[in-house]
């Protein structure tokens, strides 16, 4: 049985998302004294999602449809919008920890729906 649930799928790539960008937040705070380097970012689920190929159901000729082209995890110099320090490095660890508490979050949501998910499943199938 085949059971290819899109929101198994979308849960799915949310965690894996966090986990890329909490790695490349993970390697900003590793060089926070680095001379010359420049903080690193991932773009966030939401504006990823916007530009996937994921698209809702139509069931009416009234409903609206569009094929967007995929967005694959770029990784992009990042703007902190603070002062760099005298040795070129623009690393705010204050910015970098806020990030890291936001992806854990983030990563704690995508695993609670494929928990509720798979609940829901189970429940449909009479097993608790």
């Amino acid at each position: 049985m085949n059971l290819d649930l899109e929101i198994l799928s979308l849960s799915r790539g949310l965690a894996a998302h966090a986990a890329a960008r909490q790695h490349v937040i993970a390697g900003n705070v590793a060089n926070a004294d680095t001379p010359g380097y420049r903080a690193q970012d991932i773009a966030d689920f939401a504006s990823l999602l916007d530009q996937s190929e994921i698209s809702m159901r139509t069931t009416r000729s009234t409903h609206l449809s569009g094929n967007r082209a995929s967005a694959g995890l770029v990784v992009t110099e990042m703007e902190t919008g603070s002062a760099e320090s005298p040795n070129g490095n623009n690393v705010s660890l204050e910015q970098q920890m806020m990030k890291s508490v936001e992806l854990r979050h983030e990563h704690e949501l995508a695993l609670g729906i494929y928990r509720k998910s798979l609940d829901l499943l189970r429940l449909s199938l009479g097993r608790r």
